[in-house]
Parts: structure tokens; C-alpha cells; sequence
């Protein structure tokens, strides 16, 4: 049965666990099954990439949307050779996101709330210890407007190599470079947001001796 171009066919007779390439051949075929398969299973780390690099929910889902857009319409344009079909998904949501930052020019809230987050995320948080709960939101908060204050170059090598762990070759097909500049960049991104971090807790430090002494 075929409905707009698509043939949907019984997922039963999909592979147990396809490739992402197996299941990009049968969708350029008009496999609407397959399409729906490597949707749920990239869909997630489209979305959480444009996230990190926004800090827009709102610029997270658009984006998203247009990168499965762009797949549909041009898949034939993937080479397997110059990277993961992963890698790829990337590149597309990096030029997506790119122009949105550069449209807004200014800064958004990460997260409407950490409890939304941590549902983007399928994270499973202990509620139990309200104390503890508190001091890791307030770490999560921190490294995040850590990374959002990162100029993009700089943003987006932490959230593909440390963030989504790409490998460094597959972090380069993404931006488009050598992986020699993917090492400089990540290495300079890691010592700017160690400082970040540092001067932020530092902050927090003083802040919390002027309130004791306003208690004293």
C-alpha cells in the first residue's frame, strides 16, 4: 500500500537492527517503515545537538524538523565515504542552527525547566536528596551557559566530542574540517570552559561570604 509517494511495508520484515545505511536504502526507495525507524533513532540526538548549541527549545525543533526534511527531499546527496549518516544529520542541524544564532544575535534561555530537560535527555534523576538534587542543577545550569557563552567554533566541537561523543574524523565531516583543527579547537573549548567554570564557582564563593557576613 502506498500513500504520497511512500510504500509502507510490514516492519516485521526490516532486519532485527538495521544499519542506519539499510534503513536510508529502503527509505530512498519509498519505504515509509524504514523512514520512520531511522526518525526515532536519530531523532533524539538532532534535537538534543540543537539544543546544546542554541539553548532554544523552540530553535531545537525547527531544526530538527528541517533535518528530516532535507532527508527526505536529498537523501541521494549522503556519501558514505566522507562520514556516518549520524555525522551527516549533524551537518545539516549545524548549518540550521548557525543561521538561527546568527538571525537572533541574541542569547536564549537554555532550558524552559530542568525537569524538561532531563526529559529530552531520558534521564532518570533521584528526587530523594532535595540538597543534592539542587547542587547538580545548579552544576548542569552552570556548564551549560558555560558552553552557550563559548563563541560557535569553540561551542560545537565540546557538544559533538564530548557532549555526543563523535569520533574526531566524524566531528570534522560535521563542521567541515581537518580533524587536526577539530583537536586544536577542542583542546582550546576544554581550557575556555574550565576557566568558565572556575570563575563561576568563584563567583558563587564570594557571593556566598558577603550573604554570611550580612548574616553574622
Amino acid at each position: 500500500m502506498s500513500a504520497g509517494g511512500w510504500r509502507f511495508t510490514d516492519t516485521m520484515t526490516l532486519p532485527t537492527t538495521p544499519s542506519d545505511a539499510d534503513l536510508l536504502r529502503l527509505m530512498m526507495a519509498g519505504d515509509a517503515d524504514a523512514f520512520t525507524v531511522l526518525y526515532r533513532r536519530r531523532q533524539g540526538n538532532v534535537f538534543r545537538f540543537a539544543l546544546q548549541m542554541s539553548g532554544s527549545r523552540a530553535i531545537a525543533e525547527d531544526v530538527t524538523q528541517e533535518v528530516f526534511i532535507v532527508l527526505i527531499r536529498e537523501a541521494g546527496r549522503y556519501d558514505p565515504n566522507r562520514g556516518s549518516l549520524a555525522a551527516y544529520l549533524y551537518g545539516i542541524a549545524r548549518n540550521y542552527v548557525l543561521r538561527s544564532l546568527e538571525r537572533d544575535r541574541m542569547f536564549i534561555q537554555f532550558s524552559d525547566s530542568p525537569e524538561e530537560e532531563e526529559q529530552t535527555n531520558g534521564a532518570m534523576i533521584d528526587r530523594s536528596d532535595p540538597l543534592a538534587d539542587l547542587t547538580r542543577n545548579e552544576m548542569v545550569e552552570e556548564l551549560r551557559q558555560s558552553i552557550l557563552s563559548m563563541p560557535p567554533r569553540y561551542r560545537e566541537v565540546v557538544v559533538l566530542c564530548d557532549l555526543h561523543e563523535l569520533s574526531y574524523v566524524d566531528a570534522a565531516a560535521v563542521i567541515g574540517c581537518a580533524v587536526g583543527t577539530v583537536r586544536s579547537r577542542l583542546h582550546r573549548a576544554r581550557a575556555l570552559l574550565v576557566e568558565k567554570l572556575r570563575a563561576a564557582r568563584d563567583r558563587e564563593n564570594t557571593e556566598e561570604v558577603k550573604s554570611e557576613r550580612c548574616f553574622a
